[in-house]
């Protein structure tokens, strides 16, 4: 244990000094009572879980999710969004408008009571609300709490009122300002940049969660407008099949496996469950579950349910059916989901969401809702369409099979590097350290770049893993067919984590793996092999923010008798329109990494004080999984309609 040495220049006191000098006071006048919204500007996490680009455009969730609930509720049909100048948002339903008469328990307006008070609303009791989004009750208080400015216009009974509010305060009573038309809410919002690292919203973004929204409300219109561009934005969203229309977005790029797909919807002991799925030829299964409209991300009863019922049912005709013999193991849950589709959607009255982004459901009566309605609409669905049941039971004991396959074959490479003492592949040139903190690992293209990068390396920290070739596509091939892959199972030893079930992301090796490749088509190629390999089989090492992407110079340009590295296109256009017409320009194109010495390599691309490196994250799982779905799978129709698609946008194009 390490010692410590006392400062004898400073004048020692009593224990007695020190406690009274050290030791702040505690009394009653240290007791804070945070008032009104004050406790949301105070720890905003807490309420839209971070004040990042996910909390900033949680306050428009929180808005459209009011409008939601009065669409739900059968008030409202109509929704609008509009993204104004300076970073304004509005939100205008058709709905009843949010009452306006004096609150007897407040005093105050009932629209200033929803809009400053936390848990204030009309979904904690009554009838005004049978289902809603908000059960935390601090919705658009919460909103107007981390705006610098917001406005609330309310049409009721023909009359327009309104109030203003500065940082959740308000700064007028809820005063009439003329006549209107059609009852309605309008909230119009300024996030405060004093608490947001960034105040600019993502249209992309928008747009994905109202068509999300829309897709689950049937029958409800919700436009989007963008007035903050120079070109007028207009698009609405407008589904009257609701899960079936979802579904069928979801599987735009998939082929499809059966003909009719699953669908039920129906109430048990006023909760109403909606499900839908379908398979594909895909390995890959994607589910959503939503609670009152609500994304669920980590799923929770209703999701539990929903595979709970899948599982039994389909084990159940598959052995009445004699597709399974009854001496046989049943099916797993991923062997029945594999290459499904499914999205399951729940409205209760009084939902209990864990945490305050409402990630996961906690309610035990939603697991029996939806078991006991999808069970039965299933073994329905089975029974009368045999031909698309046939398909789906093969489907999973095909699974099933290739799952042993797999897992012996994991096994077996897993249990030869124990009996080898998890010896290390030879190609690999490790780095002396072994503290994962500052040890980092490059997958290099070939052996002549992984020749230079092995002399131009810190020997100390930097280990080389060259590959030869381009490895296998893993987006078209099992997890047994992976392992046999004897570059990837170099990849997968060097790592240290194992893999599927087996991964343990405290083993890896490396907190910085680095993809290095060519700047040509085949180094892109290689590399997005890479990315397709890391996404599907370590995602926790993308979400760990331990995958990079080196980015080595293009050119080499001599002006005179001074070089200078590349890396954009564009900067080399500059410099030498810069050089003018009377210097020397020499321009050295590099196309592989094995072109460069290895002090040249150190120099532009390994040399942690001078690199460029590119960390991989993944911003949308749904939209990533897709595009290497249509990028790297099977299906050749729907990569030749991105590729036109996209064809006019495409930069830096190797010729």
């Amino acid at each position: 244990m390490p010692k410590i040495k006392p400062d004898k220049s400073k004048k020692l006191t009593s224990p007695q000094a020190t406690k009274a000098e050290k030791v702040p006071s505690y009394g009653a006048k240290d007791i804070y009572v945070l008032e009104g919204l004050d406790p949301v500007r105070k720890r905003p996490g807490m309420y839209i879980g971070s004040t990042g680009v996910d909390g900033l455009h949680h306050l428009i969730w929180e808005v459209v999710d009011n409008s939601i609930d009065e669409a739900m509720a059968g008030y409202a049909k109509n929704v609008r969004v509009e993204l104004l100048p300076d970073n304004r948002v509005s939100v205008r339903d058709d709905g009843r408008g949010i009452p306006v008469e004096t609150h007897k328990q407040t005093n105050k307006s009932a629209l200033e009571t929803v809009m400053t008070t936390l848990h204030a609303g009309g979904k904690f009791g009554g009838e005004s609300y049978k289902v809603s989004g908000g059960l935390h009750g601090v919705g658009v208080s919460v909103v107007n709490a981390l705006s610098v400015w917001l406005k609330a216009e309310v049409c009721r009974d023909g009359a327009m009122y309104e109030q203003e509010y500065v940082r959740g305060k308000s700064k007028y009573k809820v005063k009439k300002v003329g006549k209107c038309g059609a009852n309605g809410t309008k909230i119009t919002f300024e996030p405060d940049p004093e608490i947001f690292s960034t105040v600019e919203f993502n249209r992309k973004k928008i747009l994905d969660h109202l068509r999300q929204q829309a897709l689950l409300t049937k029958g409800v219109k919700i436009e989007i407008i963008d007035t903050g561009e120079k070109e007028l934005f207009y698009h609405s969203f407008y589904f009257e099949g609701g899960l079936i229309s979802f579904l069928k977005y979801l599987n735009r790029s998939e082929k499809q496996l059966q003909e009719i797909p699953f669908y039920v919807n129906k109430e048990h002991e006023k909760m109403e469950v909606e499900a839908a799925f379908v398979y594909n030829n895909e390995v890959e299964t994607q589910e959503l579950s939503f609670a009152n409209n609500i994304y669920t991300p980590d799923g929770g009863m209703h999701l539990t349910g929903f595979r709970s019922a899948l599982t039994r049912y389909l084990n159940d005709y598959a052995r009445s059916n004699d597709y399974i013999k009854k001496d046989g193991d049943n099916l797993t849950g991923d062997d029945v989901r594999e290459g499904m589709v499914a999205i399951v959607s729940v409205k209760l009255p009084e939902p209990q969401f864990e945490g305050q982004t409402k990630a996961r459901l906690g309610n035990p009566e939603a697991r029996t809702a939806v078991e006991s309605i999808v069970g039965e609409a299933l073994k329905d669905f089975l029974e009368r369409n045999s031909g698309d049941a046939r398909k789906i039971v093969e489907r999973a004991i095909l699974t099933s099979k290739a799952r042993k396959a797999a897992k012996a074959a994991k096994e077996t490479v897993l249990r030869k590097g124990i009996l080898e003492g998890l010896t290390l592949p030879g190609k690999l040139a490790d780095c002396s350290s072994r503290d994962p903190a500052e040890s980092e690992l490059f997958i290099v293209e070939g052996d002549s770049a992984g020749g230079s990068s092995k002399m131009g390396r810190d020997r100390r920290t930097q280990a080389i893993l060259p590959l030869k070739g381009k490895i296998l596509n893993v987006e078209k091939a099992r997890i047994d067919k992976m392992l046999a892959n004897k570059e990837i199972r170099s990849l997968v030893v060097a790592l240290g984590t194992a893999i599927a079930e087996s991964f343990d992301i405290t083993k890896l090796r490396y907190n910085k793996i680095i993809i290095m490749t060519d700047a040509d088509v085949d180094g892109s190629h290689i590399r997005t092999l890479l990315l397709t390999l890391f996404y599907r089989y370590f995602p926790q090492i993308t979400e760990g923010g331990f995958l990079y992407i080196a980015q080595p110079p293009l050119y080499r340009i001599q002006v005179g008798r001074e070089a200078t590295y590349i890396y954009r296109e564009a900067d080399k256009d500059k410099l030498v329109k810069k050089a003018g017409e009377d210097v020397k320009v020499s321009i050295q194109r590099y196309k592989g990494l094995g072109e460069m010495n290895p002090d040249q390599l150190w120099e532009t691309t390994m040399d942690p004080a001078n690199r460029l490196l590119r960390k991989v994250t993944v911003d949308d799982a749904e939209e990533a999984d897709r595009l290497f779905d249509v990028l790297m799978g099977e299906q050749v129709a729907p990569r030749k309609n991105f590729i036109e698609a996209h064809a006019l946008a495409v930069k830096n194009l190797d010729i």
